[in-house]
């Protein structure tokens, strides 16, 4: 009979269907169980569950064998607080205790007390072995709940942390090992500039003076003071290059970030080309800015960029060549600011080994010196101040060497001071004494140098001091109107001097300039902070010298002065 066969097919494939549900969820059942297990033998990280007293209750494969108890050893008997470094449970239950305001009792309690409160809390411990020996581990505590939510137990997942704490450790030593490399190399920077500093500073002063004295010097004497001159300041150059360099790449080279108005900037550079590119025969065009703009950057080493891109494009033209400064929007919003010249331009090959530094490309042998690095410190320049450099050269016809720096907003108080008039030395009216000047210098070519210089000066006279102790002394007696004080100094040194001088009320009103062979930015910005009113460098350029000093004796004529019997001066 068909329908009761049809009865018994239907029957027959509902048992099927049942056994075959049953099968798969035995499967499931049991795959669930391997994986169980898998994770409970599992020696690669340590499973501990505890009651809700916080007594162990599973101790697997992988905490025996961290740890190096057996499981029947644990427990039932100890909380995993007895097998943590006491002082870090201790200072963990210090901490919760700070934090919510309320005591924490240390031991488990300390360690669970988030996760009891349904936060997964992952920390950093240490672990202490069955034989004593210890090792770090990171530790994640949750809390467990039956059905209807009561707390029942806890469970911590750990790992080994030794690896990665000895790559840490290896890591912050390496790190402390490069910065006091780092540290080191900027001192010794810092002194091989000074000793440089010092003797340039003899050689270039006197050589200055000799060549503005009275009489002139004859046409040979002029041609021989050039040349020293001009090796004085190259090799003023090469050391201020390598010290910049140096910084730069140590990363301790401070850059202001601030709106730069690039006319300002185009107008101060073309001031100190132009009379350059006049003595080679080389002409010169500067764009016009119908539209200010500013660019986001240092305007020091803005300068410093432009100026170095302009000299070389002085430096290396044809005779009665030409330069030419061109500016272009470079979209989205930056500006190309492009050098081009007519030079001999650069092959492939030289173009691939430009940016390093000592590599002059072939030009060793050249009449023009240099040092090489100038190229390699502007773009460094360039690119901390978040632009671009690069160049495009043809042999024969020039080569174009160009930045991109970001365009930003005009700053909301921009002002262009424009300053009239020649400026004059001033002279001491008739019948006016002299301003005192204290020169606190135990060196005595760089005091000879001071002196011939100040001989020039009719408004001014000058005492000098060989150390600080004597220059503290001689500016309490004869309250002179500046103080040039060196840094390196026998004794006390020029800035221990400055702080006494300026704790006493008699000499807190006395501009104090700095003049010393001590260049890093480091040291120049230390001494400004500790409250000098001006720093100069060695070796003096006699112009920047004077009109610092015009600077220093206008402020000295407005601060108060401390009234004080006349003393002779000091032998």
């Amino acid at each position: 009979m068909p329908e009761t066969g049809s009865e018994f097919s239907l029957v027959d494939d509902a048992g099927k269907v049942d056994g075959s549900i049953e099968v798969r969820r035995q499967t499931a059942l049991l795959k669930a169980g391997a994986l169980q297990n898998a994770i409970l033998t599992s020696a690669n990280f340590s499973i501990i569950a505890t009651d809700e007293k916080g007594i162990i209750q599973l101790f697997n494969v992988g905490a025996e064998r961290m740890l190096g108890y057996l499981a029947a050893e644990v427990v039932n008997k100890i909380n995993p607080s007895d097998i943590h470094d006491p002082q870090e449970v201790m200072a963990r239950a210090q901490a919760l205790s700070f934090e919510l305001a309320t005591t924490i009792a240390p031991g488990f309690e300390a360690l669970a007390f988030k996760a009891s409160c349904g936060i997964e809390d992952i920390y950093e411990l240490t672990y202490i072995c069955k034989d004593g020996s210890r090792f770090p581990a990171v530790v994640s505590i949750t809390a467990l709940r039956d059905d209807y939510g009561d707390l029942i137990g806890y469970l911590l997942i750990g790992t080994d942390n030794s690896v990665r704490k000895r790559v840490e450790s290896e890591l912050n030593a390496a790190m402390d090992a490069a910065e006091k490399a780092n540290r080191a190399k900027t001192d010794f920077l810092s002194g091989m500039s000074h000793e440089l500093r010092t003797p340039l500073n003899a050689i270039l002063g006197f050589a200055q003076l000799m060549e503005i004295g009275s009489p002139l010097p004859t046409p040979s004497q002029k041609r021989n003071l050039d040349q020293i001159l001009k090796a004085g300041w190259y090799l003023l150059e090469l050391i201020n290059e390598i010290l910049d360099l140096a910084l730069i790449e140590s990363g301790k080279v401070t850059l202001s970030r601030e709106p730069v108005s690039l006319s300002e900037v185009m107008l101060e550079c073309r001031a100190m080309i132009e009379p350059q590119a006049h003595k080679r025969g080389i002409g010169m065009k500067f764009p016009r800015f119908e539209i200010p703009y500013f660019v986001e950057a240092d305007r020091t080493r803005v300068k410093q960029v432009l100026i170095n891109l302009l000299f070389n494009a002085i430096k290396y033209n044809k005779p009665g060549g030409a330069v030419a400064v061109e500016c272009t929007l470079s979209p989205p919003n930056s500006i190309r600011i492009s050098v081009r010249d007519t030079g001999a331009g650069l092959s492939p090959e030289q173009l691939a080994q430009l940016f390093q530094p000592f590599n002059r490309l072939g030009k060793k042998a050249g009449a023009e010196e240099g040092t090489g690095i100038g190229l390699v410190v502007t773009k460094r320049l360039v690119e901390l101040m978040g632009g671009d450099i690069g160049v495009d050269s043809t042999v024969g016809v020039g080569s174009v060497f160009w930045i991109e720096l970001g365009l930003t907003t005009a700053p909301q108080l921009a002002t262009l001071e424009a300053e009239s008039g020649a400026h004059t030395r001033p002279q001491a009216p008739d019948g006016a004494p002299p301003r005192t000047l204290l020169y606190v210098e135990d060196n005595p070519a760089n005091l000879e140098l001071v002196e011939q210089i100040i001989a020039r000066r009719s408004d001014l006279r000058l005492l000098s001091a060989a150390d600080g102790d004597l220059g503290i002394e001689f500016a309490r007696a004869y309250q002179p109107d500046i103080i040039l004080m060196d840094i390196n100094l026998p004794g006390i040194s020029g800035i221990a001097a400055l702080k006494i001088l300026r704790a006493d009320p008699s000499t807190a009103h006395i501009p104090i300039i700095a003049l010393s062979a001590n260049a890093v930015p480091r040291d120049i910005e230390k001494a400004l902070e500790a409250g000098f009113f001006n720093y100069l460098t060695k070796p003096i350029k006699v112009n920047q010298f004077m009109d610092a000093l015009d600077v220093a004796l206008k402020f000295a004529q407005t601060a108060p002065r401390r009234t004080v019997e006349p003393k002779p001066e000091p032998a």
